[in-house]
């Protein structure tokens, strides 16, 4: 399946079959694509929590809005993507260390540019840092939301969530993390309301959508 055809056959699920559980393997699969998950100058501002099991799933449920319970319990695996609220100098540091260690850099010319290059992009949202990073998360979203896609995982975004309850249940409450959306993994149920026999996709068409100038 190319690309295109994964865009055009994925949808929001809204039931899932709670019988069917996605593997270890698959789901192991789904995060190293979103570790690969691209960022503005590499900054990878972000970090993710997987509730995996009945244990840790129950722990997070209060933070989910009622309508989104049903579904939250019977997928497999809940997907937290938090995103940092401001980035300090150990940071920096940590990412800039790591590209030398995968030879990315391959001299201490390019690695003061490279470190000069992000601090000066980076400190361009300092009046909005957690907007900023907040935003690039959304990019993670995608990025696990079609890797799942490419495996024949259903996948449903939930932002009917209350993220000061899930920031608290993360133990990130007072920290420099804070939840922007969960995501949820399983199969769909074959009574799932949503599926494209029954609703097909509808977006704009591309005159709307696309300007050339």
């Amino acid at each position: 399946m190319d690309f295109l055809e994964l865009m055009q056959n994925r949808y929001t699920t809204k039931h899932y079959d709670e019988s069917k559980k996605v593997s270890s393997e698959d789901f192991n699969t789904i995060l190293e694509a979103l570790r690969l998950t691209p960022s503005s100058v590499n900054l990878q501002p972000w970090k993710f929590f997987v509730a995996g099991d009945e244990k840790s799933k129950d722990k997070m449920r209060p933070c989910i809005m009622n309508f989104n319970v049903p579904r939250y319990d019977a997928a497999t695996q809940a997907l937290f993507i938090c995103s940092y609220k401001k980035v300090d100098e150990a940071y920096f540091a940590k990412v800039l260390q790591k590209e030398e260690a995968d030879g990315r850099i391959p001299d201490e010319n390019i690695k003061a540019a490279q470190d000069q290059s992000r601090h000066k992009f980076t400190n361009m949202h300092t009046d909005h840092m957690a907007h900023w990073t907040g935003k690039q998360s959304y990019m993670a979203l995608a990025t696990a939301m079609y890797a799942a896609a490419s495996l024949g995982i259903d996948t449903t975004a939930l932002e009917g969530v209350d993220f000061e309850k899930a920031d608290e249940l993360l133990g990130i409450k007072d920290s420099n993390l804070t939840c922007q959306v969960v995501l949820i993994f399983g199969y769909r149920s074959k009574d799932d309301s949503n599926v494209m026999e029954i609703r097909p996709k509808s977006r704009l068409s591309m005159d709307e959508l696309v300007t050339f100038l």
